[in-house]
Parts: C-alpha cells; sequence; structure tokens
C-alpha cells in the first residue's frame, strides 16, 4: 500500500473568522475605492493644498500692506500711478525709456 503524503493546513487556516478577515483586509487594501493607495494620494493632495492656502494668506497679506500703504499718503499714491499704469498731468511729457535686461 502507497501512502499519499498529505498537505497539512495550519490550524489558524482552518478557522473561517480568520480567513473571512484575511479577505476582507486584502479586499481593503488592494480592492475597495478607498484602498491604501487612494488614501495616500487624497492626503498628499491635502497636504498640498494647505501649503497653497499658507501661501495665498501670506499673498493676501501682502497685498492689503501695499493697499495700506497706498491710500495712506497722496504721495505714495501719485508715484504708484506714475511708475505702474504711466499716469502723467496734462501739461507733462512722458518718455519710456526701455532698460536692456541684465546678462551675466
Amino acid at each position: 500500500m502507497e501512502t499519499k503524503k498529505r498537505f497539512k493546513v495550519p490550524a489558524w487556516l482552518r478557522n473561517k473568522y480568520i480567513v473571512a478577515g484575511i479577505l476582507f483586509l486584502a479586499w481593503l487594501v488592494f480592492l475597495d475605492r478607498h484602498n491604501f493607495l487612494a488614501q495616500y494620494e487624497l492626503y498628499s493632495e491635502v497636504n498640498q493644498l494647505e501649503n497653497q492656502k499658507t501661501f495665498y494668506q501670506q499673498e493676501i497679506e501682502r497685498a492689503r500692506q501695499d493697499q495700506y500703504e497706498l491710500l495712506s499718503s497722496p504721495e505714495k499714491l501719485e508715484k504708484f500711478a506714475r511708475e505702474q499704469y504711466r499716469m502723467k498731468k496734462d501739461d507733462e511729457d512722458l518718455f519710456i525709456v526701455p532698460v536692456p535686461p541684465k546678462t551675466n
């Protein structure tokens, strides 16, 4: 008589609750819509948006400071209008001199 060697399954794999738990975890990790990879991508996107939020809040604060400085003094407002928007008085002539770019 020839005896066949039988493969023994470990006792913990014969427990249906452990097998169901392993299958459930595999489903969550790889197949679910909210798997770990998707969660990591969402976490990265949230961090990026938080950084952008901080940057734009700083830019808003800088713009408010500039606005306050411009509106606090008529001389500063006139200088800003002349430099940025090339405004002039009626009896003035405006000459725009282009500045060549710096070369290294």
